[in-house]
C-alpha cells in the first residue's frame, strides 16, 4: 500500500468513525463474559485499558432454539446469552486477542489489545464500533428490533464479518436472521477481483480454513460444507457491508495461531483475510 493510499484510507476511516459516532452514546466499558470454550482465565494484557483508534468488536446475539450448541444451555439449566457461555462466545476471547495482536504487528493501526463485546440492545452503543465480527452463525436468532438496529448500523457505514457456519442446515438457520436485517438485498459470492481481497494482501488464491476441531478428527469441514464460500451483501454504492466466510473457520485460525499443532498455512490465510477486511472497512 502506498503512503498516499494509506493516508487516504486513514482520512476515510476517521470520517467513517465520525459519522457512526455522531449519533451514538458514550461507549460501554470493557467487560469480560463467560466463554463457551472455558477461556475464562485468559490473562488480561497489561495495556487492556489503553485508548486506541481501533477495537475488535464482537457481536453478542441470542441463541437459536435449534442451535448446534443448544445442549450447553438446555442441560443443567438455561444460560442467559446476555451473560455469555452461549454460541456468540465461541473462540472468545482468544481469537479476538490473537488477531488484535497480529493487526498491531502487520499494520500501523493503533489497536486495543482486548476485544469489545457489543450487545445490539444497548441503546446506540453499536454505533461506537465501526467493525463487528461474529462467529457460529448457524446459531444466531435475532429479534426484529436487533435486526433493525444492525441494518441501520450497516447502512450508516458499519462493517460486519460473519464466520464459522457450515452446510445447508446451518446456512438456513443463519438466513432466518440475515433476512430480517436485509430482506431485499441479495447475498452474493464476492468476486475475486473485489478490493477486499487485494487492499493489503493479494488473496486471489484462497482455500478452505478448517477449525481445530475438524483437523482433530482428520477432516476440514462438517455437515455438507466441503466447498468454501466468500459471500457478502453490498450497499447501494457498491460497498461491501457484510462479509461471510461460509464453510470456513477463520476464528479458529486466529484462536490457534500460537499452537504448533495447528497448521501455519491456515492461520496465515486467516490473519491476512482479517487484515484485508479491517483495512477495507476503514477505506470504503
Amino acid at each position: 500500500m502506498s503512503a498516499r493510499h494509506a493516508l487516504g484510507c486513514l482520512v476515510i476511516g476517521i470520517s467513517l468513525f465520525s459519522a457512526l459516532y455522531a449519533a451514538s452514546s458514550d461507549p460501554r466499558p470493557f467487560r469480560v463474559y463467560r466463554s463457551l470454550e472455558a477461556y475464562d482465565n485468559v490473562e488480561l494484557p497489561a495495556d487492556f485499558a489503553e485508548k486506541t483508534e481501533w477495537v475488535f468488536a464482537r457481536l453478542m446475539y441470542p441463541q437459536h432454539p435449534f442451535a448446534r450448541f443448544a445442549r450447553h444451555w438446555r442441560w443443567g439449566g438455561a444460560l442467559d446469552w446476555h451473560e455469555g457461555g452461549t454460541s456468540w462466545t465461541q473462540d472468545y476471547p482468544r481469537a479476538d486477542r490473537h488477531f488484535s495482536q497480529a493487526l498491531r504487528r502487520l499494520t500501523r493501526l493503533n489497536v486495543r489489545s482486548v476485544e469489545q463485546p457489543v450487545n445490539p440492545d444497548d441503546g446506540d452503543d453499536i454505533y461506537n464500533w465501526p467493525w463487528l465480527c461474529a462467529g457460529e452463525m448457524g446459531d444466531w436468532k435475532l429479534t426484529n428490533a436487533q435486526a433493525k438496529k444492525i441494518r441501520e448500523y450497516l447502512l450508516r457505514g458499519g462493517f460486519l464479518m460473519l464466520d464459522d457456519f457450515w452446510g445447508t442446515e446451518e446456512w438456513n438457520r443463519f438466513e432466518e436472521s440475515m433476512r430480517l436485517i436485509f430482506p431485499d438485498r441479495p447475498i452474493v459470492e464476492i468476486d475475486d477481483s473485489d478490493q477486499i481481497f487485494h487492499v493489503v494482501y493479494d488473496l486471489s488464491e484462497r482455500y478452505q480454513i478448517p477449525g481445530e476441531w475438524a483437523l482433530a478428527r482428520g477432516a476440514t469441514y462438517r455437515n455438507d460444507g466441503s466447498i468454501p464460500h466468500w459471500r457478502g451483501i453490498y450497499d447501494d454504492s457498491g460497498r461491501l457491508m457484510v462479509a461471510m466466510t461460509f464453510d470456513n473457520d477463520v476464528g479458529d485460525s486466529w484462536e490457534w495461531a500460537d499452537d504448533s499443532g495447528y497448521p501455519e498455512r491456515y492461520s496465515a490465510l486467516g490473519i491476512r483475510l482479517g487484515v484485508n477486511y479491517v483495512i477495507y472497512s476503514l477505506s470504503h
